[in-house]
């Protein structure tokens, strides 16, 4: 049997010597540039000295995005690339055999339709592999929402019966939701991970082809070293316009991204939570997560439990890999910049927590910078943020109290015979390119050849579909910025975070009160700055023309970003064309087709909507059965009668209106309540029912003064 053979020691220490000498020379020339800008006039104030500490660090991440496009756009162009971890399965001569993997898929208040949806797709597409028996899937759930709970538990039961997926996929409602996900999939591991060699992890907007799976299965039979395969998901059926600008970013420009970080990590890469294959035995044994240092909650785990596992992995001695270029792997996106900012603030306090690690004497040096970049990824904002005010204080101060003299070249600039002021505009000019080459090196990728580019819109619509993103991408990254910076100075005034449900999808765009609301400050900030900016100097407003723009156009901007119409629109003209949208995929078309069908169905009565998974679950004999049959396995400790005996009373005399939702939840837990409930609502006489249960009962065509009798199961 054919196995991966890695990278030796010497070649992975080459291509990162090669790598980031690359990143350190770019840095460093763009500093030196910077420095003699600002030693004119003879040396530099402390606020010139900041200026250019600020810039050689911000610099440096860019420098490590250029030359890691770089590095993938000559990887994909030559098609060869001896770290390609899928490589070895084409050119097996024969697939090995797999063992019984688990697909787990955790999920928390999620929209019940796309989380099961999207599990139909998936079971459909293994079992076309025709190696459907080789896997199971679990539904992990953590909701909190009596609705969504009832509402999992029947759609599992349906899927179930329509895929003859009983005993096949299963569900499990958790009792106590500690620890969030990773919580969720410890779990998971200590019920039933020793039974299963491999756990393939998705995110409740996951889809995967059946192919897909099964590869990242053979790959891990074929590296017994592998400890973690990651998938790279592409971002699908978005419908807004921001999701689909969105949606064309991540399918144009990953691939070059990520062909060149492979490069230099190799098999020491990193786990982005979802979407990937675990080895069960040694993430068991070595991936438990350390409790949380200096937290507020005892025992408080990490947030973000993706990159610590990774380190850890690899602490033990196992790979992780990225296996890009591997098709079939899919993801949702947040609909509106709004919602993006709200999950960015959860992964930012997420990163943050990472800091504990970073300097660790247990953690290996690659895991150190993966953990360090994350940080950075947020910490990068409220930098640049206060190197643009620096710039503005110093150029204040140069404009007011020096007098600028920029005749004398020094440093560079004497050298290639060029003044300050026009070193100043080259260093800025090639600072946008370096930012657009990652862009444009992979459009030449598509543009190469013409049935690369049919997918895209062809190459005419791909290029203007290149330059509007850019475009768009320029204006709401000062907004970004400032949510960026305001997340960042809250965890470190050690504001706390919620963890809840990310919105998906749904209605045509938000409100005017909504985004007045979330972007009045970045308005107000826009206009301020700009006005000081003209205060001080015309010339320099429209050096900083850029960012005011986007602060100040932030509530317009956003609005139309958000709408599902102005997506829709640019889809008909084949702008933000994905190779997802023009051919799709069978999995995501039977997918939209079965979610469009879910959107046709009638809601329940106003009255009965904020308790109708409740109501179900008394007054239904079906629900009620499959309620308690899933129940009776965790529930053994004895409880309070009293209590007990009091919320049923309430329920029956007065509705399930007067529950709170724990309250709700903790009679939910208890299949004898459920069962006495489900008992008294058809015996009992309408006359001692609250008039909520006679209303349902009129939902369920249920007369009144039809004799009651027990149906429960």
């Amino acid at each position: 049997m054919a196995s991966i053979k890695p990278l030796s020691g010497t070649q992975k220490i080459r291509r990162r010597i090669g790598f980031f000498s690359m990143v350190f020379l770019l840095s460093t020339l763009a500093t030196w540039i910077m420095a003699d800008i600002l030693w004119r006039g003879g040396g530099m104030n402390s606020c010139e000295i900041a200026i250019l500490i600020l810039f050689a660090v911000l610099f440096t991440p860019v420098s490590l995005g250029v030359v890691q496009a770089l590095t993938g756009f000559f990887l994909l162009w030559r098609r060869r690339d001896a770290a390609r971890l899928l490589s070895v399965l084409e050119n097996m001569p024969a697939p090995p055999e797999l063992p019984v993997t688990a697909v787990v898929l955790p999920i928390f208040n999620e929209d019940v339709s796309r989380v099961y949806e999207g599990l139909r797709a998936i079971y459909r597409s293994v079992e076309k592999t025709g190696h459907l028996q080789r896997f199971d899937f679990f539904i992990l759930s953590d909701s909190n929402n009596p609705n969504k709970w009832i509402e999992e538990e029947m759609a599992w039961a349906e899927l179930c019966k329509q895929v003859h997926g009983f005993g096949r996929i299963f569900y499990r409602k958790r009792k106590v939701a500690l620890n969030r996900k990773s919580g969720n999939i410890s779990d998971f591991c200590r019920r039933w991970g020793s039974k299963y060699r491999y756990m393939i992890i998705l995110d409740a907007d996951s889809v995967m082809s059946g192919s897909s799976l099964v590869k990242l299965a053979q790959l891990m039979e074929l590296n017994p070293k592998a400890g973690i395969i990651q998938a790279a998901p592409v971002q699908a059926l978005s419908e807004s316009f921001f999701g689909r600008f969105m949606q064309f970013a991540g399918s144009l420009y990953g691939p070059v991204f990520q062909a060149g970080l492979n490069f230099w990590q190799a098999d020491e890469g990193n786990y982005w939570g979802h979407n990937a294959i675990i080895r069960l035995a040694p993430f068991i044994k070595h991936c438990a997560l350390p409790d949380l240092p200096a937290s507020k909650t005892p025992r408080a785990k990490f947030m973000s439990h993706d990159y610590v596992e990774a380190a850890l992995m690899r602490r033990a001695g196992y790979e992780v890999w990225l296996a890009y270029g591997l098709s079939g792997s899919y993801e949702g996106g947040p609909p509106t910049l709004l919602d993006m900012a709200k999950r960015d603030r959860r992964w930012c306090r997420g990163n943050f927590q990472h800091s504990w690690l970073v300097l660790s004497p247990h953690v290996r040096p690659i895991n150190r910078l993966h953990l360090a970049l994350g940080i950075m990824s947020y910490l990068a904002s409220p930098l640049w943020l206060f190197f643009m005010i620096l710039g503005t204080l110093q150029f204040w101060i140069s404009s007011r109290f020096a007098e600028p003299s920029y005749d004398s070249d020094v440093g560079l600039s004497s050298v290639l015979d060029i003044g300050g002021n026009r070193l100043a505009i080259l260093l800025f000019a090639t600072t946008l390119f370096l930012l657009f080459l990652p862009k444009l090196l992979s459009l030449l990728l598509i543009l190469r050849h013409k049935k690369t580019a049919r997918p895209f819109g062809g190459r005419l619509r791909a290029t203007a579909s290149v330059l509007l993103e850019h475009l768009f991408s320029m204006l709401i990254t000062p907004v970004l910025m400032l949510f960026h910076s305001r997340f960042v100075l809250g965890v470190i005034a050690g504001e706390e975070v919620g963890w809840g449900p990310q919105r998906r999808g749904g209605k045509d765009g938000i409100d005017w009160g909504e985004a007045f609301e979330a972007y009045a400050g970045h308005t107000l900030v826009g206009v301020l700055w700009g006005l000081l900016a003209w205060h001080i100097n015309p010339a320099f407003f429209w050096w900083m023309s850029p960012v005011f723009t986007g602060l100040i156009f932030s509530i317009p901007l956003t609005l139309l970003l958000s709408k599902v119409s102005a997506g829709k629109a640019l889809r008909r003209a084949k702008f933000f064309l994905t190779p997802q949208e023009s051919k799709p995929p069978v999995e995501l078309a039977e997918l939209q087709v079965s979610l469009d069908i879910c959107d046709r169905h009638v809601p329940p009565l106003e009255p009965l909507r904020n308790n109708y998974g409740f109501m179900q679950v008394v007054i239904d004999p079906y629900v009620n059965a499959i309620h308690i049959a899933l129940l009776r396995r965790h529930n053994k400790r004895r409880l309070d009668s009293a209590y007990f005996s009091e919320l049923q009373n309430r329920v029956i005399t007065e509705g399930p209106d007067v529950l709170s939702r724990r309250e709700q939840m903790v009679l939910l837990m208890n299949p004898k309540c459920m069962a006495w409930l489900h008992k008294q609502i058809w015996q009992l006489p309408p006359e001692k029912l609250a008039p909520w249960w006679l209303m349902a009962m009129r939902q369920y065509n249920i007369h009144e003064s039809k004799p009651k009798t027990a149906l429960y199961l």
